[in-house]
């Protein structure tokens, strides 16, 4: 069982505008035909922020609209928040916030021996890494650069530095970068 970070990021590191937009995305192409349907496949718990959180809301589910929308993951979501959020009828969402190392252990068992996703945002993830939690990344690449916005992964890691795993095109506007995480060992002198 991996804990993973998949997303998509433009050229320049971005995963959402200032504004934690994702439409800059969408005229890329379709989900299906990214190595998304085979990844999904695998997980079984996820994790997301409360900003991701809100933009499925608004996105996704659109609760004001005549007609809204469904969840779309059947695997049980924890949202690390500090706020009050409305749920999502149907849904298996778990509301935390606090340190990632004990909501992780909850995620391990939900989960059992498939995959943890860490859907976003970039900080949220940090904080996995931080705790030696974050086994993968897997990122599409978009074809595009934003200039600002919500960065990947803020957190400097060079030592020891991501090792790459594997690179593949996927249509025209993507490419799929893997990384594993290297788990930093401490020194010991004695």
């Amino acid at each position: 069982m991996k804990t993973q970070y998949y997303t998509a990021s433009s050229l320049d590191g971005f995963i959402a505008t200032e504004d934690h937009s994702l439409e800059w995305l969408f005229p890329l192409g379709d989900l299906n035909d990214t190595g998304y349907p085979e990844f999904i496949a695998q997980v079984g718990a996820l994790a997301m922020g409360a900003s991701t959180y809100e933009w499925m809301l608004r996105h996704v589910i659109k609760p004001t609209d005549t007609t809204p929308g469904t969840w779309p993951y059947a695997q049980p979501t924890w949202v690390f928040t500090s706020r009050e959020l409305p749920g999502v009828a149907g849904a298996d969402i778990r509301f935390v916030q606090g340190a990632v190392g004990p909501v992780h252990r909850q995620m391990r068992a939900a989960a059992a021996d498939r995959a943890i996703w860490l859907v976003g945002g970039g900080e949220l993830v940090g904080q996995f890494h931080d705790a030696g939690l974050l086994d993968e990344i897997i990122v599409q690449v978009a074809s595009v650069t934003l200039g600002a916005g919500r960065p990947l992964l803020p957190r400097r890691i060079t030592n020891p530095p991501l090792q790459l795993l594997s690179a593949r095109m996927i249509g025209a506007g993507f490419s799929e970068l893997r990384y594993a995480v290297a788990k930093q060992t401490l020194e010991r002198t004695e």
